[in-house]
């Protein structure tokens, strides 16, 4: 056995981590590496003396609680990314990493943000995470492997089949002693090529991670854009208060991701515990008190009382799946555009009615979008649901929430979402409004905040495989959003 995790998992420019390793073979070799366009080497170790350290039975809720087995010297000139750190011993490997985040004195115009709290949120590593019937897991611990890195070419979370038990990525994974769960989230699949995509255009982006928003909120400062890439769906009350403020003073925000910010979550011991009741949000011990609005819950639950449209102008309340099981399965992938005239097609030659990123999918999986309407024959937000004022919809396509009657069987713990959506919201009397929620669309949005930020959503998990599979539309979009907005 080889595993590995670092503590803690982002420092400041010249700041050690602590690698934590349980190896039974009697030494391991140690890389670390700064991911982007290029792969840079910065430091390494050579046989280094290691411990079989026993895995705690609560190790997923708990943490493993390793002893430290070397020091990472951070060198200060070490620049803000992510810092892979490969382990080897024998034929045995293991991942870990540490992000560097942003110099405060040489701040890049983009800092992005990685969905660390959804990574831990789906990581099966040591026990039950909280889609298996966990409600604490903890960040101190490995990785379980695949969410860091996958074999090439790997499969996507996205499933081509009609049949709503079809484990296609599943089904590829766990021969090769993956993680099943590490096709939803993790470095590997969308924020690893798009830092690499955006760095080969030129951008200069730094990096920080979601405790990173809760407990250094002037990470943001100096910058003018923050980006989200890929699966970005827990967030805490903290993190919350962090961007919408950055915002909120004018800075702006790229949100190239799905399902974003839609479940509420708490950290506890020092960050390294997460909380996250779900579906199960009754039994949250804040139920009741002074604290009620930090439910674990969908942050659009009616005793929070502040649902994500105010931060990200969409919801994947709804929105919700598109090919993806049941959910859409013959849709197009792609999106209709409605407002060609938009700045974020320039360049583009895209046309009212057009098709924008069929051939490789970018709708797909889980979609973010708003109740929707028509004037003059195009969408419109009709911001009953909270939809902020001034969202202008860019483009759309069909999603769909699943029932609890038309969901995959892997999902045993969880009631469905159209229902918990339904209750979550409207309380009692909840079932008279289940139909509401069932025929969403993905929606491709901007706004403007009070504040003079903007905000731009792309509103899909899948946006980044439109850009590695070569795209044209998909990539001057993305370069057009990254240029207005960091400047």
């Amino acid at each position: 056995m080889l595993e590995a995790y670092c503590w803690p998992p982002s420092v400041d420019p010249g700041e050690p981590t602590a690698l934590h390793v349980s190896c039974d073979a009697p030494a391991f070799d140690v890389t670390v590496a700064r991911e982007g366009a290029n792969r840079q080497v910065v430091w390494r170790a050579r046989d280094v003396a290691s411990t079989d350290q026993p895995i705690p039975d609560d190790a997923s809720a708990h943490g493993c609680r390793w002893s430290p087995t070397l020091e990472i010297p951070i060198d200060v000139t070490w620049r803000s990314g992510y810092y892979g750190v490969t382990l080897a011993a024998g034929d045995e490997r293991a991942d870990a990493f540490v992000v560097i985040r942003p110099d405060p004195d040489r701040p890049s115009p983009i800092v992005l943000v990685l969905s660390t709290a959804t990574w831990n949120a789906y990581n099966d590593w040591g026990g039950p995470q909280l889609y298996t019937g966990g409600t604490q897991v903890s960040f101190d611990r490995p990785l379980a492997r695949g969410f860091l890195r996958k074999p090439e070419s790997a499969r996507r979370k996205m499933q081509p089949h009609l049949d709503a038990e079809a484990l296609w990525f599943f089904e590829w994974a766990e021969p090769l002693g993956l993680s099943p769960w590490s096709g939803g989230a993790g470095w590997y699949d969308r924020e690893r090529p798009f830092l690499a995509w955006a760095e080969t255009q030129g951008f200069d982006v730094d990096v920080a991670i979601s405790q990173d928003l809760q407990t250094r909120p002037e990470v943001l400062d100096g910058h003018r854009l923050f980006l989200s890439v890929g699966h970005d769906e827990y967030w805490s009350w903290g993190m919350r208060d962090a961007l919408e403020a950055f915002t909120g003073a004018g800075g702006n925000a790229a949100i190239f991701s799905g399902n974003t910010c839609y479940w509420q979550v708490r950290f506890e011991d020092d960050l390294r515990t997460m909380v996250g009741f779900k579906y199960a949000a009754d039994a949250d011990p804040v139920v009741g008190t002074i604290d009620e609005r930090f439910l674990t819950g969908a942050w659009v639950d009616r005793r929070i009382g502040r649902p994500e449209f105010a931060m990200t102008g969409l919801s994947f309340s709804r929105g919700g799946y598109a090919r993806y099981g049941l959910a859409t399965p013959r849709s197009s992938g792609g999106y209709t555009v409605w407002r060609p005239e938009h700045w974020a097609f320039d360049g583009t030659g895209l046309m009212y009615g057009d098709a924008l990123g069929t051939a490789d999918a970018i709708v797909a999986y889980e979609v973010d979008g708003c109740e929707l309407t028509l004037a003059s024959g195009r969408p419109v937000p009709t911001h009953r649901d909270g939809a902020p004022d001034g969202l202008e919809v860019l483009a759309t396509a069909p999603a769909h929430l699943w029932t609890q009657a038309e969901q995959p069987t892997r999902y045993a713990h969880e009631p469905g979402e159209a229902e918990p959506i339904a209750m979550a919201i409207h309380g009692d009397g909840w079932r008279g409004y289940v139909d509401d929620f069932l025929h969403g669309h993905a929606v491709m949005g901007c706004f403007t905040t009070s504040g003079h930020g903007t905000v731009f959503n792309a509103g899909v998990t899948d946006w980044t495989y439109g850009l590695t599979g070569g795209d044209p539309d998909v990539a001057t979009i993305t370069r057009n959003v990254l240029a207005k907005l960091s400047t």
